[in-house]
């Protein structure tokens, strides 16, 4: 059973059998720009989803011809500067957001990812992007240089790459995104939707609870030094293996059956 749940800005599906939630940005006339609403309410969207206990996956996707075209620059103009913080600060809580539930995110990317796009593509645990996608950060050939984008890009294609794009502004097609570790697979666009189902269906015959966890700790090791992180990961790992579905998967490998999960 699949239940759609609309609201102004975003559509969300809940896929019930799979345990996927879709989640659509919707203003293609826009290119699904990152205006203050939408980012207000995707922020409540993701808070919902992620706590919910029916949901293991969550794909992420662009109404219309583009994923999304980054900051609406109609509201970027003869501002005040408290008015420019709380953009950036719900863009920040955005993709904070993003990362902090315990579901995985796979953006599923079509036409253009730029600037705050691009950035929310980068902050998502995978991406799927079809052939034709375009990924960039032309902040500085209109005077707004990118540098909350910068944070999410430069953590996952390292620095010269990261400066290229920032500096040029020129953006990058799908196959040099994968090459440079910003997309993980490049499909035509008559697979993307399939494909991105495909990898969420993989995603969701694992046990959410230890997904969850692993996708936490991933966040928390990246940015120790080595030997901290292993600190905090033997931890987890300790933990994890006093779980109910670890025991279960453990059990199940050794008896040579199909686990079942009870997600605690």
């Amino acid at each position: 059973m699949t239940t759609t749940v609309a609201a102004t800005s975003v559509l969300t599906e809940i896929d019930d059998t799979a345990r996927i939630a879709t989640i659509t940005l919707n203003r293609p006339e826009k290119r699904n720009a990152l205006s203050l609403a939408l980012m207000t309410e995707l922020i409540e969207v993701l808070r919902e989803i992620g706590a919910r206990k029916d949901v293991s996956v969550v794909i992420l996707a662009g109404a219309g011809p583009a994923f999304s075209a980054g900051h609406d620059l109609a509201e970027m103009t003869g501002r005040s500067v408290e008015d420019y913080r709380e953009i950036f600060d719900r863009c920040c809580d955005l993709m904070e957001m993003v990362q902090s539930i315990p579901q995985p995110v796979i953006a599923r990317v079509q036409g253009i990812a730029t600037a705050a796009g691009c950035q929310l593509a980068a902050t998502c645990d995978l991406v799927v992007a079809e052939e034709g996608a375009r990924f960039g950060t032309p902040g500085v050939k209109i005077g707004l240089f990118c540098s909350t984008p910068m944070v999410a890009i430069s953590r996952v294609i390292g620095q010269k790459r990261a400066m290229q794009m920032l500096l040029t502004g020129v953006p990058i097609d799908a196959p040099t995104a994968a090459d440079w570790g910003l997309v993980n697979e490049v499909v035509p666009v008559e697979e993307l939707e399939a494909r991105t189902r495909e990898l969420a269906l993989q995603i969701a015959s694992a046990s959410s609870v230890v997904t969850g966890i692993g996708k936490e700790a991933f966040y928390a090791q990246i940015s120790r030094d080595q030997g901290a992180a292993y600190d905090y990961a033997k931890t987890v790992m300790t933990m994890n293996a006093l779980a109910a579905d670890a025991q279960e998967g453990i059990c199940a490998f050794l008896e040579k059956r199909q686990p079942t999960w009870s997600d605690r």
